[in-house]
């Protein structure tokens, strides 16, 4: 790809863009939490009425001692977790992102975050790929629903590899958590062993005309509108921000010196979530023309994945799109 310099050990060795390894995330999810139960029995789950579908009926198929449904009562999973924690066990709750945190918030503020317990809420079919499923499936609020809340960490990892290793490295940390992933089989295209930290974002592309700062599945969008931007010799560094919260602010700012203007790009709103947290940095400490890709101020609809990206503006081509209007703002 010209104008593309890519930083190989973020990436899979070899990757093909037109032909990548396809997994969920919550496949991810559900591996790292088996191999959790076999190394740290103080590691437990929580499920609601949708175990099979998130992924965490593999840790209750195999340590069902260590596996608690509580049904369709999201609010008394996240207390139940947070007694959990309190009694000294690492507690994952896990269902749907809308469910994981529009019917618990109170349960989430009061119990796991002002009491800063070590619970692991872990939200799957987030975004607008959950498709069919339709708007009030389609969590789009979710990650600004959890950045507000003081000392809860918030990530969005890019694909199976990076799920994986948040989900093992978050029990290191103790400190609530809220980690975001997705429902449909995508890009796997990360390297396993790739250097990962929370609060470090991840430059997996380098470029000197414009910076995208990306999270979740829509990195991999970027990747693509990497190649059509190289095109029309357009040069784009491309940062995988999969710690939400806290933010890596020296990664925003460099790039923003570096290369004089920001898009983001997110499968949730443009209120709140990553492109909200971008600006604020920038606001700071040095302020830069950004545009935003994402939501815009509205709920979804049924369709598939692809057709909900193009028609709510955040595929590919918009991305490319937002850069190129970047690139004249900064003139």
């Amino acid at each position: 790809m010209n104008y593309i310099h890519k930083f190989e050990n973020y990436l899979i060795e070899d990757l093909d863009l037109s032909k990548p390894e396809l997994k969920e995330t919550r496949r991810g999810f559900g591996d790292a939490l088996v191999d959790l139960g076999k190394s740290n029995p103080d590691v437990v789950v929580l499920g609601g009425d949708v175990s099979g579908s998130v992924r965490t009926d593999m840790f209750r198929d195999a340590y069902p001692e260590r596996f608690f449904s509580v049904g369709i009562a999201e609010q008394d999973m996240m207390g139940t977790a947070a007694g959990l924690a309190l009694a000294g066990k690492i507690p994952f709750a896990s269902t749907y992102g809308e469910f994981a945190t529009g019917r618990p918030f109170d349960q989430i503020r009061q119990s796991i975050a002002y009491s800063v317990m070590n619970v692991k809420i872990c939200a799957s079919h987030c975004g607008f790929t959950v498709g069919p499923d339709g708007a009030t499936h389609q969590s789009l609020e979710d990650v600004g629903i959890m950045r507000i809340l003081p000392h809860m960490n918030v990530i969005t990892p890019v694909d199976y590899n990076q799920t994986y290793r948040a989900i093992i490295e978050c029990t290191k940390v103790n400190e609530p958590f809220y980690i975001r992933f997705y429902r449909d089989n995508s890009p796997n295209y990360t390297n396993p062993d790739a250097p990962f930290k929370f609060g470090k974002a991840d430059t997996l592309y380098e470029g000197s005309d414009c910076t995208i700062i990306a999270s979740g599945l829509m990195v991999w969008e970027s990747m693509m509108a990497l190649e059509l931007l190289a095109k029309e010799k357009i040069s784009v560094r491309l940062i995988n921000m999969h710690t939400i919260k806290p933010i890596d602010r020296d990664a925003i700012v460099k790039a923003a010196k570096d290369t004089g203007c920001i898009v983001t790009c997110e499968d949730h709103q443009k209120i709140g979530g990553l492109g909200g947290a971008v600006a604020e940095v920038l606001a700071q400490e040095y302020p830069a023309p950004v545009e935003f890709i994402g939501a815009s101020d509205t709920f979804g609809e049924s369709g598939k994945a692809a057709e909900l990206y193009e028609k709510y503006g955040i595929s590919s081509r918009h991305i490319a799109e937002a850069v190129k209007r970047a690139v004249k703002r900064k003139k």
